[in-house]
């Protein structure tokens, strides 16, 4: 089956591929990172993922400017997160019933506002030549990349430093925490998390936006291919970290590039085996930290308490 692979040229297509395909990853991730450690779960990521793809080459599309597709993606998302911010706000409401109706409403929308795009051609993001400094076509294939991922990276660097050194960090991992503590300083458990869950959605929005305007760059009903829902494993396999969720978006993304990497050196066989590979991840991340009676380290604690 592998006989005469060329390894080289296998995992330069890997190493574009988890860059490529871990960029939505990447920002879901980051954004439900920002809003579980606020105390609150938002399962409703996927539905925002596809919305704002949707939104955001819709965006470009009318405008015939990319970012301003962006922009809009990114404010879909903020508009559909902070609904199910709103709504878990509510006494007696559900974090993960309600997320699972968010991701139904995101889904629907999507796919009803959307139908006129599905044709149409928008403008796409630019790529950054990184790998221009080598005249090989693999590397510079390999390291042309999304200028969203940049993005990312600040990203993940920005959150984790504050998480640990600034005072909204501090209030963010006190509601997450514990809310009676935040409650006694002073501060709104429900407009930290409404506010947390707001700004995840405009970053999982940047996510949608690069599905729909870089990779595949197109609008379809089967855009996400349930990137949302696999996010919400990964940042628990990432324990709560922004900066692990950059390595753990770059391995899922390497997982999802196998197939079309072996399939790009002309090994067809078991492709649609290995394009399973992230859902297998997920699954095995589910069952070993899904332990009864277990707190999973790095967990905020009101993940597991009740909510506000």
């Amino acid at each position: 089956m592998f006989e005469g692979i060329d390894a080289a040229s296998f995992l330069l297509a890997v190493l574009g591929g988890a860059i490529r395909m871990g960029t939505p990853f990447l920002f879901v991730s980051l954004a439900e990172c920002i809003t579980e450690k606020s105390g609150r779960v938002n399962l409703g990521l996927e539905g925002v993922l596809v919305f704002s793809a949707m939104a955001g080459f819709g965006g470009a599309y009318l405008s015939n400017n990319v970012w301003v597709g962006v922009l809009l993606a990114g404010f879909a998302g903020a508009i559909i997160a902070a609904l199910h911010g709103v709504l878990c706000s509510l006494k007696g409401v559900n974090d993960v019933a309600t997320g699972i109706a968010i991701m139904l409403l995101g889904l629907g929308l999507a796919f009803y506002l959307g139908k006129p795009l599905i044709q149409p051609q928008a403008p796409q993001l630019p790529s950054l030549a990184l790998g221009a400094w080598s005249s090989m076509a693999a590397v510079n294939t390999a390291l042309s990349i999304n200028a969203l991922f940049p993005i990312g990276v600040g990203l993940a660097i920005a959150l984790q430093w504050m998480f640990g050194n600034s005072k909204w960090g501090l209030l963010l991992r006190m509601a997450g925490e514990s809310a009676d503590a935040a409650k006694a300083l002073g501060y709104s458990v429900t407009t930290i998390r409404v506010l947390a869950t707001s700004v995840g959605g405009f970053i999982a929005g940047l996510g949608g936006a690069s599905l729909s305007l870089y990779y595949p760059g197109s609008w379809n009903e089967q855009l996400s291919s349930g990137q949302g829902l696999i996010a919400v494993a990964l940042v628990v396999f990432a324990r709560w970290r922004p900066m692990a969720c950059l390595w753990a978006a770059l391995l899922f993304g390497g997982a999802s590039a196998v197939g079309p990497a072996l399939q790009a050196i002309g090994i067809s066989t078991g492709y649609y085996l290995f394009n399973a590979m992230p859902y297998v991840l997920t699954l095995g991340i589910l069952i070993y930290t899904c332990k009864p009676q277990q707190r999973i380290a790095g967990a905020p604690t009101e993940l597991f308490g009740s909510r506000q």
